[in-house]
């Protein structure tokens, strides 16, 4: 079980990573808390945006919209490899999942298939929203995808997780799709070599 790291050691795992960081706002303080716990955290969700350009991607993930208020993840992470920053805390980013995928995530082990939207992922994830439309043809250029890697890893060396302790949205909720583009056994390799 672990506490959610404070925003401060946050910024610091991703600089300590080497990525660029982009503040966003009073993102430090921009949150959900008051929908539901925040924690403990027991791993990464990585998502792709369904949207293009920077601007608009970050203040959509930033705001959200009427159905679905921000902040829609705790960092954005655009097709130039920059980690956006939007909030911290409890953001609306996963949703309901499957309880079995958030028990092998802790035990950090195979993850079954998701069936079921019985737990909050809200409460136990860190959220990645990365820059894309999500069609499988829109590409991940590799500054990109270095920096989600990175990302994820920053997280993981944190609270030191494996790269098992890393999932797509697809994994955790039935009928989700992203990220759509690459897999995410290859990413979570890509997340276990950066940790060692």
């Amino acid at each position: 079980m672990a506490a959610p790291m404070s925003a401060d050691r946050f910024i610091n795992a991703l600089r300590n990573e080497g990525l660029t960081v982009v503040e966003v706002g009073a993102w430090r303080t921009h949150n959900r808390n008051h929908k539901g716990p925040w924690g403990p955290v027991h791993g990464v969700m990585i998502h792709h945006t369904v949207t293009r350009g920077t601007a608009n991607t970050v203040e959509l993930c930033r705001t959200g919209d009427a159905d679905l208020p921000g902040p829609l993840c705790h960092g954005v992470i655009t097709k130039d490899g920059r980690v956006h920053l939007v909030g911290y805390g409890r953001a609306n980013h996963a949703g309901a999942g499957d309880g079995d995928v958030l028990a092998a995530v802790i035990a950090e082990r195979r993850l079954p298939p998701d069936n079921q939207a019985n737990t909050d992922g809200n409460r136990h994830f860190y959220g990645f929203e990365c820059e894309n439309l999500g069609d499988g043809e829109d590409p991940w250029p590799a500054v990109q995808l270095d920096a989600m890697v990175r990302a994820a890893a920053a997280v993981c060396r944190v609270h030191r997780w494996t790269g098992r302790s890393v999932i797509g949205h697809l994994e955790w909720r039935p009928g989700k799709i992203d990220p759509k583009g690459f897999t995410m056994a290859s990413f979570r390799s890509r997340v276990a070599e950066r940790l060692q």
